[in-house]
């Protein structure tokens, strides 16, 4: 099985790929912009900075850059592409030139591996496209309390997108898919500094590779991947955490063994029944723990801020996105009264299963002081927001009960 290591080569100008893309640094790439405003309960503060080609993100760490989305630019429905959160797990990133990139599918269980360039990717395979929640496993982890180890995520390490591309399973069945295959390894392009450091690779159960909704993607929101989501290539795996959703990707292969690696194992696990999961990846369950998969269902609250002021009897309209892994938003609650009374929001248009759900529901507030206002979001499968964490060591999977507080005067 190939690694990123393999695409390497040593030139007096550095590292490049082997399609020749130059390897840059970060040490100068993102600018500063000042403190950033954060949800209560992060920890500690942050500043806002800019990595070449987006607007001032959160900076959550500069190398491997991680850096989030401020809650304003989720209202709308999908975010725009200058404004995406960015996860890296390695701090070399490649600057790929699309003309000399190339995807190698292969592995034990394909009967004809394939080389395919950017041309033959786009051009040589049905093109479709999936509106999509992209969210980090960990998001919202610098909330848990008790707080855990890992990147301290406010709300923003998530977007919505329309995300445009060809479907995995195409790729694989032109390969010669065996029927002895168990999982899809992938590959991408970004390495550590270190070589002991493992190289991030991530793998699929067949069924889902084969889902028709998991794509090879190369354009998001009607432009092609900006490079800090992806260049020139990505995987694009609906429904499920963005762990599997494979940046700047470089090797498919298709094993007949479940893969081991650190990013499988002991990386991204949950532990056994803590969560009401539905999509099990069983080729690589324990009996402890089991990876991470489908997103459970959440909403956040994008307006009013926490802390807004209000006049006595004027009217105050709550809005925000609610989504899940895919099986749909049924309804939105929201609560005027901390939690005593809840009413049912109104939603806005259905972009599809895996995109998010806007949502708003108005009221005006009837007496002066401090006003908890809360919201819920219900799938159409019966699930449901909790009031309490679910806790478990990474911090994956919180979708407690936004709560947001306005001051009425």
């Amino acid at each position: 099985m190939r690694t990123r290591r393999d695409f390497l080569k040593v030139s007096a100008g550095g590292l490049l790929l082997a399609g020749g893309a130059r390897w840059v640094g970060i040490a100068n790439a993102a600018s500063d912009f000042g403190p950033a405003s954060l949800p209560s309960g992060t920890l500690a503060s942050a500043q806002l900075g800019s990595l070449p080609g987006k607007l001032p993100l959160i900076r959550k760490s500069f190398r491997p850059p991680n850096f989030e989305t401020p809650i304003s630019y989720f209202n709308e429905a999908f975010t725009p592409n200058n404004a995406f959160f960015v996860r890296y797990h390695l701090a070399s990133i490649p600057e790929l030139d699309a003309a000399q990139w190339k995807l190698a599918v292969a592995g034990e269980s394909l009967e004809r591996p394939l080389e395919l360039t950017y041309e033959n990717l786009t051009r040589d395979f049905e093109t479709v496209e999936v509106a999509a929640v992209c969210m980090c496993s960990g998001n919202r982890r610098g909330l848990s309390q008790p707080h855990v180890p890992g990147v301290q995520w406010g709300h923003g390490a998530i977007g919505n997108a329309k995300w445009r591309g060809v479907r995995l399973r195409d790729l694989l069945n032109k390969a010669g898919l065996k029927k002895d295959a168990v999982e899809i390894v992938l590959g991408g392009a970004d390495g550590a500094v270190l070589d002991k450091t493992p190289d991030f690779v991530k793998s699929l159960p067949v069924w889902k590779a084969m889902d028709e909704n998991t794509l090879v993607a190369f354009a998001m929101n009607g432009e092609k991947l900006p490079h800090w989501n992806g260049f020139p290539a990505r995987i694009v795996v609906p429904g499920w955490t963005a762990t599997y959703w494979m940046k700047h990707v470089t090797s498919i292969d298709a094993v007949s063994q479940p893969f081991k690696g650190f990013w499988m194992n002991p990386a991204y696990r949950i532990p056994k029944g803590k969560f009401p999961i539905v999509d099990r990846f069983i080729s690589q369950e324990t009996e402890a723990n089991t990876p991470i998969t489908e997103m459970v269902v959440n909403s956040l609250i994008t307006s009013p801020d926490d802390g807004r002021k209000v006049r006595q009897g004027e009217a105050v309209t709550v809005a925000g996105v609610a989504w899940d892994g895919g099986y749909g938003i049924a309804t939105v609650e929201v609560s005027e009264d901390d939690g005593k009374i809840w009413q049912t929001a109104q939603l806005g248009a259905d972009l599809g299963r895996y995109s998010w759900r806007q949502w708003s529901h108005r009221f005006t507030p009837g007496r002066p002081g401090r006003h908890a206002v809360l919201a819920r979001a219900n799938n159409r499968a019966g699930a449901t927001q909790t009031l309490e964490l679910i806790f478990n060591p990474a911090g994956y999977h919180n979708n407690v009960v936004q709560r947001v507080e306005i001051e009425v005067t």
